[in-house]
């Protein structure tokens, strides 16, 4: 939940950090997304803004899409998505939310469109192994048997075969946030996000960092008055002797 932006994939490159070591970052082109509506738990039943992105003509929209541009004397605009807020938050119709809204050193999810690959075999798809490379071999790349015959008598659900690869959305968790140009609606994060260049991604707030998930699990601490009050278990009772 919180406030994000919409931006653009322009494509990947290297900088140098101070310590001048390269590292891969991903530009995002991010202009400033106008405030196209503001919801409110009263009327709408939960808090929420949305933002539009990318200059569009009207003739590109259908009219409902336009008449809800025209609606708050609003430019329409290419993309519509909403975020959740809080409560007691203020934003109005017409404001700008601009890269500013992040700075170096914080943390981002970004979702996107993977890249569509079409229609894969299973070998590429889902990493089979394959069959016998060699000469003799009619079985190199083929899925085979999918299921037995007796029993259970059909295929489980959800097994690998081959289909449509890519064009799925993705969200890649915990980017750092390497550099935030406000001249050039610019910003630079560390890593590959998802979809191809000029794809359109959604830019969030963290929710964990990495280190986050590295952290140990604490351990349950007992307190030391249970310990005292917990009864010790009775000894096994031996077997008894067969008389001879």
């Amino acid at each position: 939940m919180g406030l994000g932006l919409i931006g653009k994939k322009l494509g990947m490159t290297q900088v140098f950090d101070e310590n001048g070591r390269v590292v891969p970052v991903t530009v995002i082109e991010s202009e400033p997304n106008a405030v196209i509506q503001v919801k409110t738990k009263q009327k709408d039943g939960y808090t929420a803004v949305q933002l539009g992105y990318g200059e569009a003509k009207e003739k590109q929209m259908t009219r409902p899409v336009a008449g809800h541009f025209k609606k708050v004397n609003q430019k329409i605009k290419k993309v519509l998505r909403e975020f959740r807020i809080k409560e007691g938050e203020n934003f109005t119709v017409g404001q700008e939310i601009k890269v500013d809204l992040f700075k170096q050193g914080d943390y981002v999810d970004i979702t996107g469109v993977s890249i569509g690959k079409g229609f894969q075999g299973g070998v590429k798809r889902w990493h089979w192994s394959g069959g016998p490379g060699a000469h003799g071999s009619t079985h190199h790349r083929a899925p085979g048997s999918i299921g037995s015959s007796s029993d259970p008598s059909r295929v489980f659900k959800g097994h690998h075969l081959p289909g449509r690869m890519g064009g799925d959305v993705v969200t890649v968790q915990s980017l750092k946030v390497v550099k935030v140009d406000l001249e050039k609606n610019a910003i630079l994060v560390k890593g590959a996000v998802p979809g191809s260049d000029n794809g359109i991604l959604i830019i969030n707030k963290a929710k964990k960092k990495i280190s986050d998930y590295l952290k140990p699990k604490a351990e349950k601490k007992v307190d030391d008055k249970k310990k005292a009050d917990a009864k010790p278990k009775p000894a096994a009772k031996k077997p008894e002797e067969k008389k001879k």
